[in-house]
């Protein structure tokens, strides 16, 4: 079976577990996904399973996204993703996989696009604490300050500096499965994922 899935994350919601505790969980929209191609060492130089999510019209596809899917087989599918193959592992094209490829309790690393927060400064983009509110010590409070050596004459790299924040790719590790619901194809992940509710997300199994 493949060991990733693309999925929805529909929003976060609380569960009931054993002894009454309260668990906070995000819902996830996980498959159903289609294997559309498979990668091998001798052809493509590497191993690794092309997966497709997501109905389409075909109408919204251009020419060669239309022969790539009529080459193998398979119908138009939104979103296309590689995802590793385990060594000895066999997969074949038109493979359709679910959300019941994980089991409960399973680890699991979850990557998403966060949600975008637009220009910030350093105070909020970094978490500093910023300077002195009273007594008059400061006049700057939020600004950042010194960027470094006074004698180099330029910033060095990976100085913090006001700028665009969120919306980039983030991985969250280690994640628990708490329940699978394989009628509606849900996937219920303790704690909170990457991303804004209606977003892309990629389910991994995490081995560490």
């Amino acid at each position: 079976m493949p060991s990733a899935i693309l999925g929805k994350k529909l929003g976060m919601t609380q569960i009931f577990e054993e002894g009454g505790r309260v668990t906070p969980v995000t819902v996830i929209a996980a498959g159903p996904c289609v294997i559309t191609q498979l990668k091998t060492i001798d052809r493509d130089g590497y191993s690794a399973a092309q997966i497709g999510f997501g109905e389409v019209k075909e109408h919204r596809l251009n020419s060669p996204q239309k022969g790539h899917f009529a080459a193998h087989g398979v119908k138009p599918l939104r979103v296309l993703r590689e995802i590793s193959i385990d060594e000895g592992e066999t997969l074949a094209e038109g493979f359709e996989f679910k959300a019941d490829i994980f089991s409960v309790g399973d680890k699991v690393a979850v990557t998403g696009i966060s949600k975008g927060k637009g220009f910030a400064g350093v105070v909020k983009r970094y978490r500093w604490h910023g300077h002195n509110a009273t007594h008059g010590a400061s006049t700057s409070h939020r600004k950042p300050a010194s960027s470094g050596a006074t004698d180099a004459a330029r910033t060095f790299k990976g100085q913090g500096k006001p700028g665009h924040m969120g919306d980039v790719q983030v991985t969250q590790q280690g994640l628990r499965v708490a329940r699978i619901d394989t009628d509606k194809n849900l996937l219920l992940v303790r704690g909170a994922v990457p991303g804004a509710n209606g977003g892309l997300v990629l389910i991994k199994k995490f081995n560490r």
